[in-house]
């Protein structure tokens, strides 16, 4: 192990996932800030899977009896000024990325090199961020398009500060109840 590609992609999986949780609680801080909550507690999910894959390779990173003490790694790291859009925007790319190149490619190294454990903990981590590519695709298109809060067909919204239900093609701009801004409007999906 201590030679292999492995451990470096290994390591480079935590230092990517890492930095991309703290980047997805970021952009949820700018929605908070701008009233989107329901969008904001959507990202912070996403920030708390991408936290737990960066602790399932730390976990397997100091599993290995003292061979991953430090390890050099090489990569980029985006620093750019965000707004809501371009975050949303920026993790589409990003978790294709993971998802279709980068993990798949990772997987392809640990089996060849005999890891095969290590080999399906990336092929699982790839299916989770594909996942997150359609999420972000969704709320980043919706967004965009000033739609986050409308559906062509009647459905319910929920508010998640008093719990009001109502059935309507657009989420209204104040809950009928309690006042709460749209940024506090959900979908019920049950």
């Amino acid at each position: 192990m201590k030679s292999s590609k492995t451990l470096t992609n290994l390591a480079r999986s935590f230092a990517g996932e890492s930095q991309a949780g703290l980047r997805y609680q970021m952009i949820a801080e700018m929605c908070m800030q701008q009233g989107y909550k329901t969008l904001a507690d959507e990202l912070k999910t996403i920030a708390k899977n991408e936290v737990k894959h960066a602790k399932n390779y730390y976990d397997l990173l100091t599993g290995l009896n003292g061979t991953a003490k430090n390890i050099e790694i090489t990569a980029g790291y985006p620093f750019e000024k965000l707004t809501i859009e371009d975050g949303l925007k920026f993790s589409v790319s990003a978790e294709h990325e993971e998802a279709e190149r980068i993990y798949p490619e990772f997987a392809k190294i640990a089996r060849e090199e005999g890891f095969e454990e290590i080999a399906k903990k990336f092929e699982l981590t790839a299916k989770v961020e594909r996942k997150h590519e359609l999420t972000f695709k969704f709320l980043y298109e919706n967004f965009k398009n000033g739609t986050l809060f409308q559906n062509e067909e009647p459905t319910f919204w929920e508010c998640t500060e008093c719990g009001h239900v109502e059935a309507r093609k657009e989420a209204w701009n104040l809950c009928p109840l309690c006042n709460a801004s749209q940024g506090f409007v959900k979908l019920k999906l049950n």
